[in-house]
């Protein structure tokens, strides 16, 4: 099975904090959004009161210069550290109101009677200027009360003649200090069910600008206001506002996206691969179309391999039974039978067997005997070489001198990078060799060639003998398990078996090579 390709690929804790963090910002964005919106559209009424009401206090202003000596009566004198300094040419006041940072004051006080009546040449200044303010109410829809220095209204709508001297930001005025505020608009009695939909913010901005004559307060021009609702901007915006509300709903998709194509979709590939991998189907080892992730790669990749060797175990478990319950049945058969005939014959219900037949039964039964030891031994010597290795580390010269003390007959000769160690056992590599080396002699080889060669992540050796040669048809089953030509010798058929698990379960193979005399066989040892 290939791996997965090796690409960069955002791992499943990146993607899922991506996420939850473009989620959990997006309502506080929203939130920010509108806060910010409101703050600005109350700024701007500001700005816009404060326009109107300097360019009222500046006609108010040269009205009460030109009456100065009829005998007017101006205010209280503004403090020197609220004058502008004579050297400024610019004095702009900049609206500064804000929801979260300003108290939002209750609804405006009504107007009190006042205590003394205002002089009549205010009440002329007053008659002189409704007429301006009531057209420019026409245009800006703003609220507008011209005070004299004393707090009472000589021009406007309503409360003409009354008292506004009590309320904050007109008192701050009448001492010279500019002053806005934010006051809550919710009526006394209960809004009607259809309320309007350009005044529903609930909120109204008062702004008390003083007028300044010759260093003393000459009056007020106090305006208010209701600024425009948010709703009402964003229906006038609508184009832009369906633009923003599609760019969310893209965004949406596209988490969406990414969710399926990095998470959703790998994950039901790897479900439909479990399913078809438990209903036998071996198409469904191939590497996944979409991994998504580096975890699903890997996760992916360690499932399907874990299912292919345990596929390829269960085939060969499932092969190994078959062919053992065959190799056991006829030594099995031949004892049995041998120990029958001699029962009988001991009991009588048979001629009696001559004294060379009972030899030859028994030599049956011992040799079939030694033939069941000698597989249990190979049995026990596969167990071993399929047994994971751990931290195993060996060199070939010394496993190649305890070879030849375990065929001293045999014309054994080395050569190479036998000092270069490989990872795997001494023990094991032994076993290895000796196998190759125990059929090359059951095949009248007379010398045995080692040529050991460092190709750096692994040691190559080739193991060639000048026995008889392999025939073509059996070139292809000499590993499998239980395959032997020489049955009638004692041969299980498990001495190559046993070497290429040997070499697989470390990491390593063997195979067959191609010879015009003798038998070659080609390892790859993993370096250690």
């Amino acid at each position: 099975m290939s791996a997965a390709p090796d690409k960069w690929r955002p791992s499943l804790a990146l993607v899922i904090f991506t996420v939850l963090t473009t989620v959990g910002v997006l309502p506080l964005v929203g939130l920010f959004f509108f806060r910010l919106y409101d703050n600005q559209l109350i700024r701007q009424t500001q700005a816009e009161l404060i326009a109107q009401s300097r360019v009222l206090a500046t006609i108010y202003a040269q009205e009460v210069t030109a009456r100065l000596d009829s005998g007017l009566t101006l205010g209280a004198e503004v403090p020197p550290n609220v004058l502008p300094d004579p050297g400024d040419h610019v004095t702009p006041i900049r609206p500064a109101l804000d929801l979260t940072a300003n108290d939002l004051l209750r609804r405006r006080p009504d107007a009190q009677a006042a205590s003394h009546p205002s002089q009549a040449a205010y009440v002329e200044i007053g008659a002189r200027l409704t007429p301006i303010i009531r057209e420019t109410q026409k245009v800006t829809l703003a609220g507008f009360r011209i005070l004299d220095p004393q707090g009472v209204v000589i021009a406007g709508r309503q409360e003409v003649g009354q008292s506004l001297a009590h309320i904050e930001e007109v008192a701050d005025a009448l001492h010279g200090q500019y002053r806005a505020t934010l006051r809550n608009r919710v009526p006394d009695k209960p809004p009607p069910p259809i309320y309007s939909f350009s005044r529903g913010l609930g909120v109204h901005v008062f702004s008390a600008m003083p007028v300044i004559v010759n260093n003393r307060v000459a009056g007020v021009i106090y305006t208010t206001r209701t600024p425009s609702n948010i709703f009402d901007h964003l229906y006038q915006e609508r184009g832009k506002f369906v633009l923003a509300g599609l760019a969310v709903i893209l965004g949406t998709i596209a988490i969406g996206l990414v969710f399926s194509r990095t998470i959703t979709l790998p994950m039901r590939e790897l479900i439909d691969r479990a399913a078809r991998i438990g209903r036998g189907d071996r198409e469904a080892f191939q590497p996944l179309r979409h991994y998504g992730t580096r975890e699903f790669a890997q996760l992916s990749h360690s499932f399907l391999g874990m299912a292919e060797q345990l596929a390829r175990r269960s085939d060969y478990i499932a092969t190994f039974s078959a062919h053992l319950t065959h190799e056991l049945k006829s030594p099995l058969t031949s004892i049995k039978g041998a120990a029958e005939l001699l029962q009988d014959s001991y009991q009588g219900r048979s001629d009696g067997l001559t004294p060379a037949e009972q030899k030859t039964f028994i030599a049956n039964i011992l040799s079939d005997t030694q033939r069941l030891e000698a597989m249990a031994q190979r049995l026990r010597d596969l167990a071993r070489a399929e047994s994971l290795p751990q931290n195993e580390r060996t060199e070939l010269a010394p496993v190649i001198a305890d070879l030849r003390n375990r065929f001293p007959a045999s014309s054994i000769e080395a050569s190479g990078s036998l000092d270069r160690p490989i990872g795997m056992s001494g023990e094991k590599a032994l076993i290895v060799l000796s196998h190759l080396a125990d059929n090359a002699m059951r095949h009248k080889a007379g010398t045995i060639r080692l040529e050991a060669v460092d190709e750096r992540t692994t040691l190559r050796l080739t193991v060639s003998n000048d026995g008889e040669p392999i025939s073509a048809p059996n070139r292809d089953r000499i590993f499998d398990a239980f395959f032997t030509t020489r049955r009638d010798q004692g041969g299980t058929g498990m001495g190559l078996a046993i070497a290429r698990a040997v070499m697989a379960s470390h990491g390593g193979s063997i195979r067959l090579k191609p010879t015009e005399t003798g038998v070659a066989f080609e390892l790859q040892f993993p370096a250690a």
